[in-house]
This record gives C-alpha cells, sequence and structure tokens, in this order.
C-alpha cells in the first residue's frame, strides 16, 4: 500500500473534531456547511469527512479573535485619564 505524501490532505471524521473541540457532531457539520471548516462528502455511502489542516486554520482564527476581544474589553474598561496619560480635573 502505498505511503501518503505529505502534500495529501488528511481527513477526520467529523465526530474526531467534535471531541476536539468539545462541540456536537451538528455542530461541526455546521462549521463546515458554513464555510469555517473545508470538509468533503467521502466514500460510498457518503459521509463528512474535515481536512484536518483547516482545522489548525481554524482554531488559530478562534485564537486570534478571543486574543482581539480581549484586548476590546480591556479597552473598553479603561478609564479616560488610563488612555490618555492625564490625571482627572479635580476642584479644590
Amino acid at each position: 500500500m502505498p505511503e501518503p505524501s505529505e502534500s495529501a490532505p488528511r481527513f477526520l471524521a467529523p465526530a474526531q473534531v467534535a471531541e476536539l473541540l468539545c462541540i456536537e457532531v451538528d455542530e461541526v457539520i455546521d462549521l463546515v456547511q458554513h464555510g469555517r471548516l473545508r470538509g468533503s462528502q467521502l466514500g460510498s455511502p457518503a459521509r463528512w469527512r474535515v481536512e484536518e489542516s483547516s482545522l489548525a486554520e481554524y482554531l488559530s482564527e478562534q485564537s486570534e479573535e478571543a486574543r482581539r476581544m480581549a484586548l476590546w474589553r480591556q479597552a473598553n474598561e479603561a478609564s479616560f485619564p488610563e488612555l490618555w496619560g492625564t490625571t482627572p480635573y479635580r476642584r479644590d
């Protein structure tokens, strides 16, 4: 049996992806159908398979989105003196 080349995509079953992401299999299928994960229906009968490389890309995107949201929340919670480097105006 020939060995797969490094350029050949590797596929995972939706159940494997669901376990890795801690979500339901239906959610994995939704991610594929909405283009967030790359997948295909392979075999006979056709069954969904997800490209392993797209899972790594999806996790990277999710990590970046979480990082940006944390920065946004941090900026939203900062007071104006913290943002502009001045102390608040006080009348004595």
